[in-house]
């Protein structure tokens, strides 16, 4: 049986925060990667994908009859996994005035992703974040 991934914000941060170093980090980030359920081959379209990212990156909207951003995702970059893992924890189950409200570039940084992962992997990454906000005000 998988692990699950972190249920809140405050649950990865204190997950991140019982590493020391970057190296312990990084491998920690890979391994919400692993974790994630990920997408079937036949959902891997161009129509499901990221642009502005360097990987092949995937997201799948899913229905929701309660105004809140439901959604899957996956990439063919074990990294990039553990940053839409990432962004699974941050952003679903949530209105479009709550990821507003989410600070996730300020979660970014606590993370020290910003300094550790090449510029491509963060513009991936705001590339990401930019889809999941353009869905949830949808």
């Amino acid at each position: 049986m998988t692990t699950p991934l972190p249920t809140s914000k405050e649950q990865l941060l204190e997950d991140f925060e019982l590493f020391d170093t970057w190296e312990d980090r990084y491998a920690y980030l890979v391994d919400l990667g692993k974790r994630l359920p990920g997408l079937p081959d036949d959902a891997k379209t161009e129509d499901n994908k990221v642009r502005g990212c360097t990987s092949q990156v995937w997201f799948v909207r899913r229905a929701s009859d309660d105004g809140r951003l439901r959604w899957d995702g996956d990439s063919d970059a074990i990294i990039v996994r553990g940053l839409v893992a990432l962004l699974q924890v941050l952003t679903a189950g949530r209105t479009a005035a709550e990821l507003d409200a989410a600070d996730i570039d300020g979660v970014f940084q606590q993370l020290g992703l910003e300094r550790h992962l090449s510029m491509n992997r963060r513009n991936g990454f705001s590339s990401m974040l930019t889809k999941l906000r353009e869905w949830a005000a949808a």
